[in-house]
């Protein structure tokens, strides 16, 4: 993933998230998120982007697929996991990096939780420095970097496993 900070490494875990790390891969094959902003970023918490272009435009994305939290996967410091809404099966083409642990967004009894389908392997540092910038909100859009962060591509190259 190059962005206008730098570079972030990921592996995606295609073996124990086969729905959500395919939704991934999907996405970055039709290079969807080339384009696409970190539009929301969260010091002490994560960075989420691959929904909106340059002025917070949506981009039309496919159809939403099942959480696959229930797995366990925690999301922990370096790991990626699907944004979504507050329905458990509406994650499409967002995704965050979690940028300290945050098991409050683990699958419980009582929750159904964000699915964690890779971790970072090299950049972590690149994560680190967009989760620090000055935000504000804009049309309704908090947390919204006030110097927009681009993704200006990701691409697939062979991967360690997540």
């Amino acid at each position: 993933m190059k962005t206008t900070k730098g570079d972030i490494t990921l592996a995606i875990d295609l073996t124990n998230m086969p729905i959500t790390g395919k939704n991934f891969k999907q996405y970055v094959d039709k290079s969807f998120y080339n384009g696409t902003l970190f539009h929301r970023t969260v010091n002490n918490f994560m960075i989420q982007g691959g929904g909106f272009t340059t002025g917070l435009k949506s981009k039309p994305t496919s159809a939403s697929i099942k959480n696959e939290a229930a797995v366990g996967i925690s999301n922990k410091r370096g790991t990626i996991a699907m944004a979504r809404s507050e329905a458990p099966d509406t994650a499409a083409s967002q995704f965050y990096i979690n940028v300290l642990d945050n098991p409050q967004l683990d699958a419980s009894a009582d929750k159904f939780g964000y699915a964690v389908f890779g971790k970072v392997v090299d950049g972590m540092d690149v994560a680190d420095q967009i989760s620090i910038v000055k935000t504000t909100t804009i049309d309704g859009f908090r947390d919204t970097p006030v110097q927009e962060i681009l993704i200006n591509s990701v691409t697939e190259t062979s991967c360690p496993a997540a």
